[in-house]
């Protein structure tokens, strides 16, 4: 089983950081391996709305809304916050566990819009992994390939 424990110190010093930069990079990750993914599906019921992702064990919060054109940074008030730690994002990207599994068990917790939480929910699970996977590096997948598998 995989073993994220990560020290209190670190996400202390991770969650004293600007927002910005994490949500920044994430955008840009999310515009490389999600948005070409997306674009088979129904993903404009996104558009326009204010998102943050928390996870809990970093301290880490990443803020984005999603425009026409893909991810975009967003400091304003979120529509839907999904908090989880990093372990528990990894096994849903896995695909190792159910997201209702995690949400009823309180390992993710879903704050804000609930009509929009199910839509992300149903998008998510619609994802091809393999697709996503694939628009990685070689070197870079075959190590995401190894972190879900764990």
């Amino acid at each position: 089983m995989l073993n994220l424990a990560l020290s209190p110190r670190v996400a202390n010093v991770v969650s004293r950081l600007p927002v910005a930069p994490p949500s920044l990079a994430f955008c840009a990750v999310a515009n490389r391996l999600l948005w070409p993914a997306l674009q088979t599906l129904e993903w404009q019921p996104l558009v326009g709305r204010r998102y943050a992702i928390r996870v809990k064990d970093l301290g880490l919060s990443l803020r984005f809304t999603v425009k026409a054109t893909g991810f975009a940074p967003d400091g304003g008030s979120p529509d839907l916050t999904i908090s989880a730690t990093a372990r528990d994002f990894l096994l849903l990207l896995g695909r190792r566990e159910d997201p209702d599994t995690l949400f009823f068990s309180r390992r993710l917790v879903s704050e804000g819009d609930t009509e929009l939480g199910l839509i992300v929910k149903n998008l998510l699970d619609a994802l091809d992994p393999e697709a996503v996977l694939n628009r990685l590096p070689a070197p870079l997948a075959r190590l995401a390939q190894r972190l879900m598998a764990a």
